[in-house]
């Protein structure tokens, strides 16, 4: 593990950026506040206990950015779109020769960083992680656990289930500019690669683990998920679903801000994320329940920074959660309320389970299952 304990978090006075500062705090690192907007960043470090530090920095001036990150151990960018702030932030970062982690979940920007950074930062020797928050950070870990030693199969089906979705701002405005990119389509996974798609998405049914069961969904409901996990489990089909509930939560012409019920600063929202792949009549299962959707990315991205600075990353270049990390001894370092893998082969017969791997159900906590 680094000595320096100090980590730039660009987006820091977000919605998510304020969980993961927070978090960071928790864990002892020591965290600068950086941004776009000064008022907020002073707002946002005045609401925490203890002095911290912001460094104000516009993305359309390197100058401002190498200043955030002078003397970090590495860089958390919770600022979206992260069309306009991930390659600013991530040239900063290869100026400094740190690691840098996003919690992105558009689909064009996660593959932007993909397709510009990853020879680069391996040129560099950094560690580049982007999506590693609910969406493409979660789903790709549950797919990952389930299929150790796995590089191919024949289908991926992900599930959100989500009680509601209330979106922060910074979600609406990233889906705003996701929404330009494609001029108004939907965005669809087939035939191995995404496609944009000028039809309205299916409206199916899913059935979920208990306690959700049988629920009603939108198919075809591209997340940050079906960018990360083909990275390594090479597949011609993702299947995703949202829950409809959420669905229309997010699409609502004028939706409802999440709203905080604890002292954390956590909603109510809660969610459950079903991950089968199959390779012929063989299948594997991840499952895993939790609470609030941003406040989880929060310790999502922040163990992923610890284990990046603590050595545990064996290779550079810019990673998917599920490439760069343990799977299953991720999962359980998380607050989930449940987190399940297992096997099933498929005959004629129907589906028989053959393994059970990991089963861990408790309240949220920050131990291990």
């Amino acid at each position: 593990m680094t000595a320096n304990r100090t980590i730039t978090v660009y987006g820091a006075s977000g919605h998510t950026g304020q969980f993961v500062v927070a978090e960071l705090r928790r864990r002892g690192w020591v965290p600068v506040l950086s941004g776009r907007d000064p008022d907020k960043l002073r707002a946002a470090a005045e609401g925490g206990q203890g002095e911290l530090e912001i460094r104000p920095a516009a993305v359309d001036s390197s100058t401002a950015i190498d200043h955030a990150l002078d003397g970090s151990a590495a860089v958390i960018n919770c600022a979206g779109p992260f069309r306009w702030t991930a390659a600013p932030v991530i040239e900063a970062a290869l100026r400094a020769g740190i690691p840098y982690l996003d919690v992105a979940a558009e689909i064009e920007a996660v593959a932007d960083t993909f397709a510009h950074y990853d020879e680069r930062a391996r040129d560099a020797g950094i560690v580049v992680v982007p999506a590693m928050a609910f969406y493409g950070g979660l789903g790709d870990l549950l797919a990952t656990a389930a299929t150790p030693g796995w590089t191919s199969a024949d289908e991926v089906t992900i599930a959100y289930g989500l009680s509601s979705w209330r979106p922060t701002q910074g979600t609406l405005a990233s889906g705003k500019v996701s929404r330009q990119r494609r001029e108004g389509c939907r965005i669809a996974y087939r035939n191995g690669r995404l496609e944009l798609r000028i039809d309205n998405a299916p409206i199916d049914e899913s059935r979920f683990p208990a306690p959700l069961g049988t629920q009603k969904v939108q198919a075809e409901f591209t997340m940050a998920d079906c960018v990360t996990i083909p990275r390594h489990l090479a597949t011609p089909a993702m299947r995703s679903y949202m829950t409809i509930t959420a669905a229309n939560d997010v699409s609502d012409p004028d939706p409802s801000p999440p709203v905080a019920v604890d002292e954390s600063g956590r909603s109510s929202q809660t969610f459950l994320v079903d991950v089968v792949v199959r390779s012929g009549t063989t299948e594997r299962r991840a499952v895993a329940g939790g609470r609030d959707i941003y406040a989880f990315s929060a310790p999502l991205v922040v163990e992923a920074t610890e284990r990046v600075l603590g050595g545990l990353v064996e290779r550079t270049g810019a990673l998917t959660a599920g490439q760069a990390f343990d799977a299953r001894d991720f999962l359980r370092s998380l607050p989930l309320d449940h987190v399940s893998l297992g096997g099933f082969n498929r005959s004629a017969q129907g589906a028989r389970r053959t393994s059970l791997m990991v089963s861990c159900s408790r309240v949220p906590c920050g131990g291990g299952c």
